[in-house]
């Protein structure tokens, strides 16, 4: 049983170095903006190489403009008019981090696309650097990235409970606020029956009806 969990632990570690570096290739619009958004927990390092892909060798390069945004709106990197890039950050909030591309040269008939290399956590950690500093290599490296790969798991997995909490209690919340409103509109129907009730007696009484 122990053993069939590490192999799972071990499955799940290669899982997320494997989905920590993502290379994205962008079709940009003649007009408007393409944009792509990664869910990021907070304290993550993120990392991102960017550059214009353009086939046509008789026109220069197009240019473009770049800019990252956090899940409170707040600009994280903002460049105009440049053909590639790149821009780091650690995550200070959870949510979607937002990163758009558009156009920054007045030629808008131009097609172009975006090479987008986006690297998060344990991804963006330059291991060569990793590898001089504590010399080690082959195994040994690869046990240390499986080792930060499961301690990535484990604060994703606490990351995720706390959410699950979190939402437990909206939750609960809203069904007692659901219940409490259903009690007192059932409460407003039965007030507005006995006036129904009470004025249609006295219209009888009035007809001497009854």
């Amino acid at each position: 049983m122990g053993h069939r969990a590490a192999v799972i632990w071990l499955c799940a570690a290669m899982v997320l170095l494997m989905r920590g570096a993502e290379a994205l290739w962008l079709q940009l619009p003649p007009s408007g903006t393409k944009c792509v958004s990664e869910e990021i927990q907070p304290n993550v390092v993120v990392l991102a190489y960017y550059g214009v892909i353009f086939e046509d060798r008789a026109h220069a390069t197009p240019t473009i403009s770049v800019k990252v945004t956090s899940p409170y709106g707040n600009t994280l990197h903002h460049q105009e008019n440049v053909t590639s890039g790149q821009f780091a950050f650690t995550t200070s909030e959870a949510g979607n981090y937002l990163a758009c591309f558009w156009f920054g040269g007045s030629d808008t008939n131009v097609e172009a696309s975006v090479n987008l290399d986006w690297r998060i956590g344990i991804a963006a950690r330059d291991w060569d650097s990793v590898a001089k500093r504590e010399k080690i290599e082959g195994v040994e490296l690869e046990l240390k990235k499986l080792e930060a790969a499961v301690e990535a798991i484990h604060e994703n997995l606490l990351y995720l409970k706390t959410r699950e909490a979190d939402m437990r209690e909206v939750s609960e919340r809203t069904n007692a606020r659901v219940a409490w409103f259903s009690i007192m509109s059932l409460g407003v129907c039965i007030a507005v029956s006995i006036l129904q009730l009470w004025h249609l007696k006295g219209f009888f009484q009035k007809k001497k009806l009854i």
